[in-house]
């Protein structure tokens, strides 16, 4: 027990440090972290923390999806659901294939008993015969109707499936990719021995909005230059959101002076946004973008090539420019 309320008291002192909501999903990762039950994640946060990376909400679920979830119960039951049918048909096809042989041995008994001598012999043959028949009717009618069901349940799966493929792998905010599947597909291009860009897109006053305007505002202006990033890019790259106020773009097989003109495409665009409050008419401020290009050299893995191109970022704000590329 003591042991127990020494982990819980862990947990809240890191989610606090790391100004962390006590979400379900953090107290779950961070436990699991205190609790050192899971040696990959713990390598991994700890890392995160040597290189002083900012732990928020959205890379703890990267987290959670690159080292513990297993598959949602929704996956699970949509399994069995489909077992089920697929049993059910398997052995309604079993009991048919019976049925049919029985059939046709019924109809050889038939023929050899009817006798033009003996007409209630006949009678009776055909009299089984046709009951036989209308039991293979009846057993074919039901097994059409369960064909129907597997299609219908076949249908309703797809929509299931499709449905759970878009929320484990976009944001429910914004409708970017979450860092998890972007890290995915790094992995996947660079086994291709594909070249990696990087863009990243901070908001440099996001905090402003929120402050002197509100949450809700601040939502606006959030999902506003998630519009603008997934209009340039969606067709040539991948658009993710990586922070609470951080956005990468994954191009491949692409140098970053092209990367950087895609960046100022996204920048252009975001400064043509007007807002004006509902409330009193107030015009509100313009939204500022940092914006930084990396390249994919030496790093082993997505996490890296974010950091980079974060600190890209940074630079492009500390020197007053609208981009910086990592490395020159």
């Amino acid at each position: 027990m003591a042991i127990a309320q020494e982990k819980m008291t862990k947990v809240c002192i890191f989610l606090e440090h790391h100004a962390l909501p006590p979400s379900p999903l953090n107290y779950q990762v961070v436990y699991t972290y205190v609790s050192q039950s899971n040696l990959k994640l713990n390598a991994a946060l700890d890392r995160a923390i040597a290189q002083k990376k900012p732990i928020d909400s959205i890379f703890i679920e990267q987290l959670y999806f690159d080292f513990m979830e297993q598959g949602h119960k929704m996956k699970t039951a949509i399994v069995r659901n489909v077992d089920s049918v697929l049993g059910t048909l398997t052995r309604n096809a079993n009991n048919n294939e019976q049925n049919i042989v029985r059939f046709t041995e019924q109809i050889s008994d038939c023929v050899h008993a009817i006798d033009e001598n003996n007409l209630e012999q006949t009678r009776h043959a055909l009299k089984m015969l046709s009951k036989q028949s209308e039991h293979l009717l009846a057993q074919h009618r039901q097994f059409k109707q369960e064909i129907a069901t597997a299609k219908a349940l076949q249908d309703k799966t797809q929509k299931q499936l499709t449905q759970l493929r878009k929320q484990h792998i976009t944001d429910e905010q914004t409708g970017l990719y979450k860092r998890h599947y972007l890290n995915q597909q790094t992995q996947l291009w660079l086994g291709q021995r594909k070249a990696v860009c990087a863009i990243a897109i901070q908001i440099e006053n996001l905090e402003h909005f929120i402050n002197n305007y509100g949450d809700v505002i601040g939502e606006v202006i959030l999902n506003k230059v998630a519009k603008q990033v997934q209009k340039y890019v969606l067709e040539s790259g991948l658009p993710g959101r990586t922070g609470k106020d951080e956005f990468t773009i994954l191009l491949a097989d692409i140098e970053p002076e092209t990367a950087n003109l895609i960046a100022e495409k996204v920048r252009n665009g975001v400064e043509k946004l007007r807002f004006i409050s509902s409330k009193n008419g107030t015009k509100l401020p313009a939204i500022h973008l940092a914006l930084g290009i990396a390249k994919h050299q030496d790093e082993d893995d997505f996490n890296s090539l974010v950091r980079k191109a974060s600190l890209a970022a940074a630079k492009a704000k500390s020197l007053g420019q609208s981009s910086f590329i990592a490395g020159q």
